[in-house]
């Protein structure tokens, strides 16, 4: 799938050129949480402005709600540039993302399988589970079961 355009004019609209359409900032968001591949484009010379606009979602995310990025944390990044260093720091940050996105990924699936595709179906699995249990003791006080009492599970024991 090709790269998508995205050009961005001295207005500062952004201009899709995959739809044909002015898009937001938070349109553009969007396209990052979709896992679209695309890049900002300045519209008169090319020049790619993708992180300048990466750059500015991240500004207006950590503005409003709850912040990813602590000040100490921009303060500790702010100070790597120009150093020695600062061309290992970059790796560095997308590594240990990776690893954390993969880590993330692991306990999403090790905690659905506890848990069932969806909550839905974790409630009805309880559900069920709880209409049996209560069947069965329904049926052990009616007489009519002929089935061990509920937790009675001691081993050599008849009926």
């Amino acid at each position: 799938m090709p790269t998508r355009i995205i050009k961005k004019y001295p207005n500062r609209r952004l201009y899709d050129t995959e739809i044909s359409s002015y898009i937001t900032v938070e349109e553009v968001r969007q396209l990052i949480l979709d896992g679209e591949q695309f890049e900002v484009r300045d519209a008169k010379t090319g020049e790619d402005l993708t992180r300048q606009v990466l750059l500015q979602i991240i500004a207006e995310q950590e503005q409003g709600g709850e912040p990813v990025l602590s000040t100490q944390l921009l303060s500790q990044i702010i100070r790597f540039y120009g150093d020695s260093m600062q061309g290992f720091m970059g790796s560095y940050l997308e590594r240990s993302m990776q690893l954390f996105l993969e880590q993330q990924g692991q306990f999403r699936q090790q905690l659905g399988g506890m848990l069932g595709q969806t909550p839905w179906n974790m409630m009805n699995q309880m559900a069920e589970r709880n209409l049996d249990m209560w069947t069965q003791f329904q049926k052990y006080m009616a007489g009519q079961g002929g089935t061990d009492k509920p937790n009675d599970t001691k081993p050599g024991i008849k009926r």
